[in-house]
């Protein structure tokens, strides 16, 4: 099974608006390259051809000194018309394809690799963030649909049932986890060991607070 990875990338100009409270535009910026390093790092340790997508020119710029294969987003789409067409052009080289997002930093070689393992027993492989979302989906180049988006984990499922694909799920803490929140990236500094974005996060000296409201963390600058 000859197996590609996929990283769609949003521009780096609208990187993680929902943290504007806590981090300013730049900072956001530099937050996504960060944990693009860290997934693309990962990746290429167990999948040696991963291939990032984006409408941006200055991620496809940004990528090239990571060494991966970058392509251009093409016409006005959304991030399932991005990644059909990321899949459509993989197929000419590939069989299967690993999806995974760009803001996922705690990605391990270990969930990398038992993701493969399944993916050698059934057609496709799953893996749920935490709010019911996509964090990882091994499939075929051929006849598999794009759901990514809210609880696109059970879209995908329906998917794979619709087209009578065997599948499996691998669940984990950290492969869950997208950075979406001021909690998200409490989350990253107290389990991001050695990773960039922890380091890139303690430069700019957030510090988390356990916390008994509505969220478990509090991120404050110190």
């Amino acid at each position: 099974m000859e197996t590609y990875a996929i990283i769609p990338v949003s521009r780096f100009s609208n990187a993680k608006t929902r943290l504007s409270p806590t981090l300013n535009p730049v900072e956001r910026e530099n937050l996504l390259k960060s944990m693009l390093k860290d997934v693309i790092k990962v990746l290429k340790k167990k999948i040696p051809d991963v291939l990032v997508i984006s409408a941006d020119p200055d991620v496809l710029e940004y990528v090239e000194k990571l060494e991966v294969l970058s392509l251009k987003e093409e016409g006005n789409t959304d991030l399932n018309g991005a990644l059909t067409q990321a899949v459509q052009w993989c197929s000419n080289y590939c069989s299967h394809v690993l999806i995974v997002p760009s803001d996922i930093p705690l990605i391990k070689e270990e969930h990398v690799q038992k993701i493969l393992n399944k993916g050698e027993e059934t057609d496709m492989v799953i893996a749920p963030a935490k709010g019911g979302g996509t964090n990882a989906l091994l499939c075929p180049v051929k006849g598999m649909e794009m759901k990514f988006g809210d609880c696109s984990f059970f879209e995908h499922l329906k998917v794979a049932e619709n087209n009578g694909f065997s599948y499996s799920i691998f669940d984990s803490f950290y492969l869950s986890l997208d950075v979406n929140t001021a909690e998200d990236l409490g989350e990253i500094i107290i389990h991001g060991e050695e990773t960039e974005t922890r380091s890139y996060l303690e430069n700019l000296n957030l510090k988390v607070h356990s916390n008994h409201g509505l969220e478990r963390l509090r991120v404050l600058r110190e």
